[in-house]
């Protein structure tokens, strides 16, 4: 099992940036897969990122290409969500999530394993 924490969340004007850190622990960090997922007030849980345990390969919804950046550290078993030019609607708690595998997922119920969220508050 792995424990995660999330950090970096806070508030930040439109246009601005945040980067948001995930640690991990209890198990070997490069056997995960790992996720950022975002949840809204009254919306459902939707995909952000991913990235494969070894970080070749990334995935990203279609709303944050080209302004977020997924990466990890596998040294220091932390993943990080880069997020620039940072829009209202960007507004949510994120999640870091991950599960036992290779390859990058956007399903939430692949991951089996969640930290508690930070919130993120974009002002217009």
């Amino acid at each position: 099992q792995v424990q995660l924490v999330e950090s970096g969340g806070g508030l930040v004007q439109a246009g601005g940036s945040l980067r948001l850190s995930c640690a991990a622990s209890g198990r070997t960090f490069t056997n995960y897969a790992m996720g950022w997922f975002r949840q809204a007030p009254g919306k459902e849980r939707e995909f952000v990122a991913a990235i494969s345990w070894s970080g070749s390969s990334k995935y990203y919804a279609d709303s944050v290409k080209g302004r977020f950046t997924i990466s990890r550290d596998n040294a220091r078993n932390t993943v990080f969500l880069q997020m620039n030019s940072l829009k209202f609607e960007d507004t949510a708690v994120y999640y870091c999530a991950a599960y036992i595998g290779t390859g990058v997922v956007s399903t939430s119920r692949t991951y089996a394993y969640w930290g508690q969220g930070t919130q993120v508050t974009v002002s217009s």
